[in-house]
């Protein structure tokens, strides 16, 4: 029953370090700590923005560039399903607004000690087994609306994805010196 279950030892390896690196840079870039996200929610620090912003184009970059290099073949891109995305993404924002966490920074949290993130592990975990169980009914009723299928801007555009990518670091860029020159305004009362 379990022969499949596990990959082999060398991926489970790269899989722990890949695991251990991401969680050290998520706690060295303070998006571990509860006021840190909630701060995000209230406008009041932008550190979240950042990071994952920067990750995006750092991971845009990097995987177009090395599947112009031949290093991988092909993108292994979800469907794109509107309404199931935005229904997700209602409930996933809801629960890192009333946590302050989200599922990769909660583990991170867990690991530096901070026991209230456990609570949104419980959930998340909760919340996976919910949805697998009410999933037919969700991929009969809501999963259509909006089904796009496999599909990328440029695909839609019939644009190179370099464009995008270039569009979206410009802005990334522009968002950041601005958010920079607002924060170091002084507050006024």
């Amino acid at each position: 029953m379990f022969e499949h279950f596990f990959a082999d030892p060398k991926t489970l390896l790269l899989g722990a370090i890949t695991g251990l690196v991401f969680g050290f840079l998520l706690q060295k870039g303070g998006v571990t700590r509860y006021n840190v996200i909630v701060n995000q929610f209230r406008f009041k620090d932008f550190t979240v923005l950042k990071t994952m912003l920067t990750a995006i184009v750092v991971g845009a970059i990097g995987i177009y560039a090395m599947l112009q290099l031949g290093m991988i073949k092909g993108l292994s891109v979800k469907g794109a399903e509107l309404a199931m995305n935005a229904g997700g993404g209602l409930i996933f924002g809801v629960g890192m607004v009333l946590l302050g966490y989200c599922p990769g920074t909660a583990l991170a949290a867990v690991g530096q000690g901070s026991r209230d993130a456990i609570v949104g592990i419980v959930g998340a975990l909760v919340g996976a087994a919910v949805y697998a169980e009410v999933y037919p009914l969700l991929a009969r009723t809501v999963e259509p609306i909006g089904k796009l299928g496999k599909i990328t801007f440029a695909d839609a555009t019939h644009a190179s994805p370099w464009w995008f990518i270039v569009g979206l670091a410009i802005v990334a860029v522009a968002l950041f010196t601005w958010l920079e020159r607002r924060e170091r305004r002084p507050v006024t009362a």
